[in-house]
C-alpha cells in the first residue's frame, strides 16, 4: 500500500504517533479536521485545473478562427488578383 508515497509501517508509525500525541479524545476530531481540509484542497485545485483547462481551450479555439479567417482573406485577394492578370 502507498499512500502519498508512504509505506504502510510508515503509515501506523505516524498514526502511533500521534495517538500519544493527542490521545484517543482528540484523534477523531483532528482526522475530521484533516479530511475537510484535504476535500477543500482537492476541490479548489480541481476547480483550478478545470478553468485553466477551459481558458486554453478557448485560446486555440480563437487562433484557429484566426487562421482561418487569415486564410480566406488571403485566398480571397489571390483570386482577386489572379482575376485580374487574365485577359478578358
Amino acid at each position: 500500500m502507498d499512500f502519498f508515497g508512504i509505506g504502510l509501517g510508515e503509515v501506523l508509525l505516524i498514526l502511533i504517533l500521534a495517538l500519544i500525541i493527542w490521545g484517543p479524545k482528540r484523534l477523531p476530531e483532528i482526522a475530521r479536521i484533516l479530511g475537510r481540509t484535504v476535500h477543500v484542497l482537492r476541490k479548489a485545485t480541481n476547480d483550478f485545473t478545470s478553468q485553466v483547462t477551459r481558458e486554453i481551450d478557448l485560446e486555440e479555439i480563437d487562433s484557429k478562427e484566426k487562421g482561418q479567417t487569415a486564410q480566406h482573406r488571403d485566398s480571397g485577394t489571390v483570386k482577386r488578383d489572379t482575376a485580374k492578370d487574365e485577359p478578358r
